[in-house]
């Protein structure tokens, strides 16, 4: 293919998934698969290594990441982004209303309200049309730019498309995760046994800020846009402004109201009370702002917020009920959960019985006693939590809870190591939640996709004595299945041929499947491609682990453990005789020369012409050899901008040549 041919393909991709994101992010409508979508992406992606000078900034590829920034570059914010005065009650709000009047000197004036989302103010800065800047908060004056984490955002136009788009102007608004997005996280956390996270907003933060944006777009970011600034908007009111952000392709959610009076703001904030938990992400109030944009530099700031505006917050809903008792979960990889059983209390639109009381570090600080009666919030969590003890009612004869000493399931005595907060059963091989839990994160989509089997069959399998084990699935007869309660001649086929089709799943999802610590999709993917079959990761040393990609200490440990164990290695045994695929197919770069052969590299930074995966397979092309860490065997260190200074020094100190992103190009030729 030609460069022209290439240039005419790539603006046609642009277009057409510009199209269908436009679709489906503004106008809740779709007319391909996620599939065909995928695949225009991909071929895209495919375009664009192969011409990397054909690449534009604006291009929908920016969206999948692929840039590690170590540090990022703080920016102080032209218009400084102050916080907002809160208020709980309606009369401060009235007394804010008064003030209003006061200031406007009995002029008219009118509201215009909008929810206010838990998420993560973001100042976006656009020039001539294109986004160039992602800036946090920060201290309200400076902030940091965390511009290939924003790019990720899939509802943000990279480049807006509209006309007469001033050639400078700034929108702001809220970086949120969505309920749903939130509880897959937190789902991909409890199949790797970490820790999973607290709530949305803390994460969505955490999340911004993270080095690697291909990790960062996996986690499916969202953001809802509020304001325009800019000297060339030529708009007289903040509803104007909307309207035309709205024009111009940036999402924004269609909660807002104008209001004429403190009244009718009232009512918006006492409709959307309730109503608001049916929404795809946590609000915690309603922003209360003067429409008009010359009374609102009438109105000035104060030292620290507008006098123009005003947040009002809804008090998180918490009520008292009695805990009847305290039960225990364990998961998969042995974790126990302590979970509050609660006398059932409707709260925040569900009735309730049971609350998270996470460890027992937690229950020590609480100082519960079964028989109390506690409050209970459900705010930004996953699930309900008990927040304190109501001591005005408490039961003096009441003894504090203990935490169990063994499993609740199988009697083992827990353990709880030193770093941790969770106690383990450590009985993996014999203890029935952990054993079910592991076959249903085989069995899962992401892994083996037998979609004909569910929890509930796998425990009759397992009690029925016919499955304990991954490796017994592929073991299991007709007869077997018959025994079944709800099974039939058609549904008993199908589970059959559901196990039969998952041996052709790849080796990367069968690596993930068979639920090692720690690994969870990304690195099983990793992990496949790099030791290339089952046979050379079982045989790698802690230290060769560590020199694969995203492995660090605690996986390379976890996964040269797994493969120690004698029983794992008589499930892998049983697993590839069964048929599943322990080499991966994956296929490296397209050989081009041997230039850089006998020759290893490790790459740091942002680099001007190239995504650092790009830079990888190049250097595979040409022979040589990519590493993940500084070493004295390492030939060159490709520097590029914002590389962090340890590897820098490392490399220095161990003689190991430094090369810029020129000088690389060089060496090829």
């Amino acid at each position: 293919m030609t460069s022209p041919e290439a240039k005419k393909q790539i603006h046609e991709l642009i277009d057409k998934i510009n199209y269908h994101s436009d679709l489906y992010y503004q106008k809740n409508k779709t007319e391909i698969s996620d599939f065909e979508f995928d695949q225009l992406l991909e071929k895209l992606s495919q375009l664009e290594k192969e011409f990397p000078e054909l690449k534009l900034p604006d291009s929908p590829t920016q969206r999948v990441g692929g840039t590690i920034t170590k540090d990022f570059p703080s920016v102080v914010h032209q218009y400084p982004m102050l916080s907002l005065a809160n208020t709980y009650s309606p009369e401060e709000l009235k007394d804010f209303d008064t003030r209003v009047a006061k200031g406007l000197d009995g002029e008219p004036y009118e509201y215009f309200c909008e929810l206010k989302f838990d998420g993560v103010s973001i100042s976006l800065k656009y020039e001539n049309g294109i986004l160039i800047k992602g800036i946090t908060r920060g201290d309200g004056v400076r902030g940091d730019d965390v511009i290939a984490n924003v790019k990720t955002i899939r509802s943000l136009p990279l480049k807006i498309k509209s006309k007469n788009v001033p050639a400078q102007f700034e929108v702001r608004g809220e970086v949120f995760l969505s309920k749903e997005a939130f509880k897959k996280l937190n789902k991909e956390q409890e199949d790797i046994g970490e820790e999973t996270y607290a709530n949305a907003r803390n994460t969505a933060s955490g999340t911004l800020k993270m080095q690697d944006s291909t990790e960062v777009a996996k986690r499916k970011l969202d953001c809802y846009l509020y304001y325009l600034l800019g000297e060339e908007n030529n708009t007289q009111t903040h509803e104007e402004s909307i309207k035309k952000i709205e024009l111009w392709g940036f999402q924004v959610s269609q909660t807002y109201k104008k209001c004429k009076n403190i009244d009718e703001v009232l009512k918006y904030i006492d409709s959307w009370e309730k109503k608001r938990n049916e929404l795809p992400l946590e609000t915690d109030g309603v922003v209360v702002k003067i429409n008009n944009l010359r009374q609102q530099e009438q109105l000035g700031f104060t030292a620290k917020s507008p006098r123009w505006a005003i947040a009002y917050k809804y008090k998180a809903e918490s009520i008292s009920t009695r805990l009847n008792g305290i039960t225990y979960q364990v998961g998969r990889t042995g974790a126990v959960t302590p979970v509050a059983e609660l006398e059932p209390v409707f709260l925040a639109g569900t009735t309730v019985k049971r609350a998270s009381l996470h460890n027992a570090n937690e229950i020590a600080r609480l100082d519960l006693r079964i028989g109390d009666f506690v409050f209970v919030e459900k705010g930004g969590e996953i699930i309900p939590k008990v927040t304190s003890v109501d001591l005005s009612r408490r039961d003096e004869k009441l003894k504090p809870a203990q935490y169990i000493t063994h499993c609740p399931e199988c009697g083992t005595k827990l353990i709880r190591h030193e770093e941790e907060a969770n106690h383990y059963c450590p009985n993996e091989k014999g203890c029935r939640p952990q054993i079910i839990g592991r076959i249903v994160h085989f069995i899962q989509r992401k892994a083996m996709d037998i979609d004909s089997l569910g929890e509930r069959t796998i425990a009759q399998l397992y009690d029925l004595g016919l499955v304990k084990t991954p490796a017994d699935l592929y073991d299991l007869k007709k007869e077997d299945i018959m025994r079944l309660e709800g099974f039939k001649e058609l549904s008993t086929k199908n589970l059959l041929q559901g196990i039969e089709a998952s041996k052709s799943v790849p080796f990367e999802a069968v690596l993930f499947a068979i639920g090692i610590r720690f690994v969870g999709k990304t690195v099983a993917e990793k992990l496949a491609r790099y030791f290339k079959s089952i046979e050379n990761l079982s045989a790698a040393h802690a230290e060769q682990l560590l020199e694969a990609p995203e492995v660090g200490e605690k996986i390379a440990q976890s996964v040269f453990v797994f493969f120690q164990d004698k029983g794992n290695q008589r499930e892998m045994a049983r697993l590839k005789k069964a048929g599943l695929q322990f080499e991966s197919s994956f296929k490296e770069p397209e050989k081009l020369s041997h230039v850089l052969q006998g020759k290893s590299f490790v790459i740091s930074g942002t680099f001007q012409n190239y995504e650092r995966d790009q830079l990888k397979d190049i250097i595979v092309a040409h022979g040589g050899k990519v590493l993940s860490s500084v070493s004295g065997k390492l030939d060159y260190l490709v520097a590029g901008d914002n590389m962090g200074p340890a590897k820098r020094e490392k490399a220095e100190k161990l003689n190991v040549k430094i090369i810029s992103e020129q000088a690389f190009e060089a060496l090829l030729k």
